[in-house]
Order: structure tokens, then sequence, then C-alpha cells
């Protein structure tokens, strides 16, 4: 059976079977990702030597978007988050994008960069000159300490120099730029930025403070595009009305955050399945969102086509890795990499960045249609439903009402429970 994304409902199966159904969509054996159902995933003895003081295990829904195609490949995204509509809105974008092809992307090299803080030089001005000289030595010393990456293709590919003024006097800051290959590459950028610390002081004339990554990967840019049908939609109204909608985000910082909070409801919702680093993704993806100006804006764009169709793109930096950290270790991020087939960072990347652009298109399409909260308050019922005291079977019941009598609160759920069991 070939790889597919597209799984008829899929959510009105029980959690086993989705499993399974999951599973088969992706071609492979249960055992696979099996880590995804509690009993068999992140034990307390393994948690106890990724993180201090470990006094338990903090859950989190992992759920499976359908429909994505990336680059011409049916791909099954998990996304552990704790929001209701996410996977749901991720699906449904993913749909009406298959129409035009599904998403295209692609990324820059995986550089990252680790800054050298130097104090207290007499001549900045020469002393970024003379660390510029000394670069072909400075290399040689960071690839050293990293033989591996080396043989594997990475390792230093430059250093830049900047002069950083500061309250406290003009600053020295060497950058190493790094390819990283499949990590993300924090270990090895500090590792040889603390390396070469010492010796480029002592070439710039001054002492070395701070050796530590930069969390602005502006050099690690993953993009994804797509083409959202404008007969799907409903016609060039709606389209007319999603690109006011987005255009509002880049003009105004006020709307441009909660529009980039609804990217990165897709975003880190994959990368903490797969086990990567959600904080320093998060901190790149709003750094990037600020213009050369000073201005935050919107990280995507969207535009209308030729044919009336919405055009939608999206670019941010996406440092993410397949070695080391977490995504070694923890068993459902080892199923999670699994269900998503990818052989590379890059590849783990690109869909990432495909998930946030479906994230943030379906969020600005019901903005502007509908609302948001229809869809969002109809999940949010279950979870009030439950809160209440309302067993699996009792749900779906009280969720109709408290939609219908759009009073989705735990109030009004404790009213029509009751009601509901003194009918019986």
């Amino acid at each position: 059976m070939p790889r597919t994304s597209r799984i008829q409902r899929l959510r009105d199966l029980s959690v086993e079977d989705r499993r399974k159904s999951v599973a088969d969509a992706a071609g492979l054996d249960l055992e696979a990702i099996a880590a995804f159902d509690p009993a068999h995933g992140l034990t307390a003895a393994l948690a106890d030597h990724m993180i201090e003081n470990v006094t338990g295990i903090f859950g989190v829904p992992i759920g499976v978007a359908t429909n994505f195609v990336v680059n011409g490949s049916e791909v099954l995204v998990p996304m552990a988050t704790e929001e209701a509509s996410v996977v749901a809105a991720a699906s449904n974008a993913a749909k009406v994008a298959r129409v035009r092809g599904g998403f295209t992307t692609s990324s820059t090299a995986p550089i990252m960069q680790a800054q050298v803080q130097i104090v207290g030089i007499a001549d900045p001005e020469a002393g970024r000159v003379r660390l510029l000289e000394a670069r072909e030595e400075l290399i040689a010393l960071a690839n050293a300490q990293d033989p591996k990456l080396v043989e594997f293709g990475g390792g230093v590919r430059d250093i830049a120099v900047r002069l950083v003024p500061s309250r406290a006097g003009t600053y020295v800051v060497a950058h190493l730029q790094v390819d990283v290959r499949d990590a993300m590459g924090a270990n090895a950028v500090n590792t040889m930025a603390e390396a070469v610390a010492a010796r480029a002081a002592e070439i710039a004339g001054g002492k070395s403070l701070l050796r530590i990554l930069t969390n602005k990967a502006d050099l690690r840019l993953s993009r994804a595009r797509a083409v959202f049908d404008a007969d799907t939609l409903g016609g060039p109204d709606v389209v007319d009305d999603i690109i006011h909608a987005a255009a509002l985000a880049e003009a105004d910082p006020y709307r441009a955050a909660t529009h980039n909070k609804g990217i990165m409801n897709g975003i880190t919702a994959v990368v903490l399945a797969t086990g990567n680093d959600t904080r320093a993704v998060e901190a790149g993806a709003h750094s990037h969102a600020v213009t050369s100006t000073g201005r935050y804006t919107s990280l995507s764009r969207f535009e209308k086509d030729a044919d009336g169709n919405v055009a939608a793109v999206l670019e941010l930096p996406m440092p993410v890795g397949l070695v080391g950290g977490a995504t070694k270790v923890h068993p459902a991020a080892q199923a999670a990499i699994a269900l998503l087939g990818v052989r590379t960072a890059t590849e783990l990347a690109e869909i990432i960045t495909a998930v946030g652009l479906a994230q943030n298109f379906a969020a600005v399409r019901a903005l502007a249609t509908e609302g948001i909260q229809r869809g969002h308050m109809s999940l949010h019922a279950r979870n009030i439903a439950s809160t209440v005291g309302a067993t699996p079977e009792e749900v779906p019941a009280v969720v109709a009402r408290l939609v219908a009598d759009k009073k989705v609160r735990a109030d009004h759920a404790e009213k029509v429970l009751a009601e509901l069991r003194a009918g019986r």
C-alpha cells in the first residue's frame, strides 16, 4: 500500500484504531509508533537522565495532521499540543492546499552561528580587521574541535566580525558560521566558540567574555509556499477578505503578534513532537519578524495570484535536528520521526515550515469568514464537558447543547449534564 496522508474519518475511530490507521497509512509496523501509547512511551527512569530533579512526566496529547503533500510526497504530521483545533485546522488547510498540488519548500544550508564577545579593545576597528586576517587560523582551530562533523561535510564555513556599540563601550563580536549538517547544532557551535575565544581575544587585543550560539538563526532559513484555490475557499470575496486580514498583520504589530502566534501553533507542535528545542525555534522566528527598521511584522505573506487564488509564502529560521538532544533519547520523538519518514534535518525543517503556513492560513481564513470561535469553541466544548464529569458516552450530547446554546462555559455544562441525566 503506497504511503498516503488521506485517512477518511480518522476522528471517528478509537485512539487505538487511529494509531493503527496512521501506521498503515505511513507504511509502518504498529510497533514503530508504539511510543505514542503512554504505556510504552517515556518512562520516569529515562526522564531522569534527561533533566535534573525529575519527579514525574507531564503528558501532552500527540495528534496526527492529515492531508499534507510536501514537494509531491504524502506526509503524516505528528503534532504535540494542548490547544484544541490546532491539528484539525492544519489538516483542513492542507486539504485545501492539495487541490493545487500542496506545499513546495526550500532551504538554505544548515548554518548556525556562535558569538565570541571581546571586551576592552583599545582600537575596535583595527581589532575587527586583525580577526578577519586570522580567519584561516581561527577556522582550523574551531574545526579541530569536531572532526566528525567535518568528516560528514560540516564545519566552519566563515567568520564574520561585528562592532557592537553599547552603553558600556564598543564590543568586537566574532561570529563562527558553522554548517551543522543534521544536528540542531547548539553543542557543536558552543564547543567551537569556547575553543577559539582565548586566541581570538589575543589577536583582537582584548578579553573574551561571552562564548555562545545565537538563536537568531537567520542563516538557516526554511521556506514554504502554497496556492489555496479560490473556488474551494468560496469565491473572490473570500479571497479578498483573506488578503485584507493578512495585510493588517503586515502593517500592524499588534495583529502581527497574534498572526505569528498562529504560525507557531503549528510549528511548535511539530518541533515538540520530534524532540527539538521549541524555545530556540520560537526565539529565532520572532526575532526574524523584526525588520531592519525595528518594526515587528508578520512572518508570512499572502497575495492574490493571476488566477485569483491565494498565494501564501512563509520564510523563517528553522534550527532543528535529527541527531543529538531529546530527538535521539525520547521514544515518542523517535516514533514521530519514523512517522514523518524524514531522512535529513532539512527535510524536517521544511515540513515544519509547511505546517506553520497551513496553520497560519487556517486561522486567517477562519477570522476572515466565520470567525475563529466557531471551530475553536466546538472543540473547547469537549474539554469543558469532560471537566464537569461527562462520561465519554455523554460528551457528544453535552457538546452539541453547549455549541447550540452558544454558552461554552462550565456552569452551563453542569446544567446541561444534569438535565441529560435527569431525562434518562
